[in-house]
């Protein structure tokens, strides 16, 4: 039997690859259209009642809405804390101001990661859904995207600070051995609760009580916590010793990303969006190992260079 060459093999595999990529953009597309005629915005509705409680002197969590409605705010105080200036503003300009935000970091996320890299463009259609349904509900998880696409201490630490799981990206800085990653880290993160706990006390010691499993709710939910609890913290477990031992090559990154996307017990499809932040891995002050292997030795030894051990 004929079997296609190599260079066609390779050809037919990218137009199926586009193809796919084309399919799920207008799925997206469509999902986009759905919700914004039936429930535009919905989530924002979250984020500006907990900042307008704040305003009113309410307990951040003291809230009407269940955990399966889209109104019902399950995170840290620091985005409600964020949107008390919204808060004061009529719902619909309010709205409108934070769908400005989102979009305008969704923009900032693909210029990040490359608007003339075919791979932002095929990660974006097969992530059509996820994106489509992000926009078009004003879902926090569009700015999160952004700050775990840039990939610093700072910015995973602003991202645990809106949706938590976030902080598992860090295994990467660990796997790796770039201790100075994981110190600005931690000092980030421990400064953006500080904050909280002077802006909005009650609320950052409350947190810690409301954040749990009770939290995953009767939703069409993707995690295997919704086949068994013991099957996703097994799984859960081996995705961080998978994360750590892959951190030092080239996977690395991807596979830290997913993790934290992952490992929630309540997942669903408009959070798949985020795993557009691993199309492209962040600077780091580490050499991948598999770019050491890759570089002569001769260059390695040169002084000042970052694959040998001289100062950087």
């Amino acid at each position: 039997m004929h079997r296609p060459a190599p260079s066609l093999r390779s050809r037919i595999g990218r137009l199926s690859l586009a193809g796919l990529a084309f399919f799920g953009f207008l799925v997206g597309l469509e999902l986009a259209l759905i919700h914004l005629a039936q429930d535009p915005l919905s989530d924002t509705r979250a984020y500006y009642d907990a900042g307008a409680r704040l305003n009113a002197g309410i307990p951040l969590y003291d809230q009407p809405a269940s955990t399966n409605e889209a109104a019902f705010y399950r995170y840290p105080p620091l985005l409600a804390i964020l949107f008390r200036p919204l808060a004061l503003l009529p719902y619909g300009v309010a709205a409108a101001a934070w769908e400005t935000i989102v979009v305008a970091t969704f923009a900032l996320t693909l210029y990040h990661l490359g608007l003339r890299r075919p791979r932002t463009w095929v990660l974006v259609g097969l992530l059509g859904l996820g994106i489509g349904w992000s926009l078009s509900i004003g879902q926090a998880q569009v700015p999160v995207t952004y700050l775990v696409a840039l990939g610093t201490p700072l910015s995973i630490a602003l991202a645990g600070q809106i949706k938590v799981l976030p902080v598992l990206v860090a295994v990467w800085w660990i796997g790796r051995g770039d201790w100075p990653s994981v110190r600005r880290f931690v000092a980030w993160s421990g400064l953006l609760v500080v904050l909280q706990l002077v802006l909005e006390p009650a609320g950052t010691l409350a947190f810690p009580g409301q954040f749990g499993l009770a939290q995953v709710g009767e939703v069409r939910n993707w995690s295997p916590y919704a086949i068994s609890p013991w099957l996703w913290a097994g799984l859960v477990a081996i995705g961080i010793v998978v994360a750590l031992r892959l951190a030092r090559t080239r996977y690395g990154w991807a596979a830290a990303v997913a993790l934290s996307i992952l490992a929630t017990p309540r997942l669903l499809l408009y959070q798949l969006m985020t795993l557009l932040a691993a199309a492209r891995e962040p600077a780091s002050t580490m050499v991948p190992a598999w770019v050491a292997r890759a570089t002569p030795s001769s260059i390695r030894a040169m002084p000042g260079s970052a694959a040998g051990g001289g100062p950087r």
